[in-house]
């Protein structure tokens, strides 16, 4: 049973974000010892001290050894949001797929995860929606609700640093069958991309190689598509956007290149008002830009038919990078050195990152966007 918890939760949701976006050691260490201890408060049937011991157990890296044929399921644990379920758990998907052909493998996540991935005829899904705003109690009583349905005989749990255990706090099936990614902490200093530590991970641990990140959105579009697809999502972030006049001078300049533009409308509310307002103050005819209206999932369909992506740090980014599109990401709001290191899409195909650090003219940032852009299409059509 969760009693209730009297601290400032805004604050302390706050400061957990912040060391985890560190990507550093000691943010981790400071992360178990503030959480277990809130845990702990909350649930009354957890020690903190034990929760602490657990976690770093987990932590270590160990090699799969067992007999792959004798799984019967894997459960690999959605990260919640879209773009990390691109840049790490689709690795881990993919990994898990390889390494146990003959066991069932089960995305467990929410609807939005799973439409990213449905056309992997073998990959399963087992519901589990996790509010991130929601309250914190909530978001505990989500993750307990786990251990019911994956500790089962002849289970593997797959934990790429999952919201749905609270980033590996909260056990979910016993610790032999639990493989955990710390993904804040590993790579060290390094510069590389969560992606590439992610395989790396999944090679020592599976023996898997050459992962990339991927989607399998089931469908298609009913048009031929050979535009430029553009995403003004910041995920609640607007730390993440460049202030006006930029979306606006963005659209315009990509118009220029006499190829059609589609503007995805995200979720609706805030960010839809700022694209509809863009398109205005830009003065584009119908025939120039459209919007775009509907699940993640069919917008990156267009995306993967488009001759070039444009959109800050989101989901966006990473579906264009997985399916090979050359790809433009304008990068402001950054934390730390390195989440933006830890966060620039990985995949086949051509990727520019334009730096932006403030204070930083809109003019300029859309300037050197542009500039990046044109050079992309340039490269593209010599290809």
């Amino acid at each position: 049973m969760v009693s209730t918890w009297k601290g400032d939760e805004a604050a302390l949701l706050h400061q957990i974000e912040a060391l985890a976006d560190s990507f550093t050691e000691e943010g981790v260490f400071e992360y178990v010892r503030l959480f277990s201890r809130v845990i702990a408060g909350l649930i009354p049937s957890f020690s903190a001290e034990e929760l602490e011991q657990r976690y770093y157990r987990i932590r270590r890296p160990r090699r799969f050894e067992g007999d792959a044929s004798k799984v019967s399921t894997v459960f690999v644990l959605s990260r919640v949001t879209l773009g990390a379920d691109i840049a790490v758990t689709s690795l881990a998907l993919r990994a898990a797929l390889a390494r146990f052909p003959a066991s069932r493998v089960v995305l467990v996540g929410g609807r939005k995860s799973r439409e990213l991935f449905e056309g992997e005829p073998r990959l399963e899904w087992l519901p589990l929606e996790y509010a991130r705003r929601a309250p914190l109690e909530q978001r505990l009583a989500a993750s307990l609700r786990l251990k019911e349905q994956l500790d089962a005989p002849g289970s593997l749990v797959i934990d790429p640093d999952s919201r749905l255990t609270q980033l590996g706090l909260l056990p979910v099936c016993q610790e032999e069958h639990y493989y955990f990614f710390e993904s804040r902490s590993w790579g060290g200093a390094g510069a590389e991309s969560i992606s590439s530590l992610t395989a790396d991970w999944l090679r020592q641990t599976f023996g898997v190689g050459d992962l990339q990140p991927w989607i399998a959105p089931r469908g298609r579009i009913s048009q031929p598509w050979a535009g430029i697809s553009v995403s003004f999502g910041v995920g609640e972030n607007l730390a993440k956007r460049v202030p006006d006049p930029f979306e606006e001078q963005l659209l315009r300049g990509l118009a220029e290149s006499g190829l059609p533009l589609l503007i995805d409308t995200g979720p609706g509310g805030e960010e839809a008002e700022r694209v509809r307002q863009a398109l205005r103050r830009a003065k584009l005819s119908p025939a120039q830009a459209r919007t775009f209206e509907g699940s993640f999932a069919q917008f990156a369909l267009w995306v993967a038919a488009s001759r070039l992506y444009v959109g800050y740090d989101s989901a966006g980014q990473h579906a264009a990078a997985a399916l090979g599109v050359p790809t433009v990401t304008i990068f402001a709001g950054f934390p730390s050195e390195r989440f933006l290191a830890r966060w620039q899409p990985s995949g086949p195909g051509p990727k520019v990152t334009i730096r932006v650090d403030p204070p930083a003219d809109p003019l300029v940032t859309a300037a050197r966007t542009l500039e990046a852009a044109f050079r992309l299409l340039s490269a593209t059509e010599q290809a």
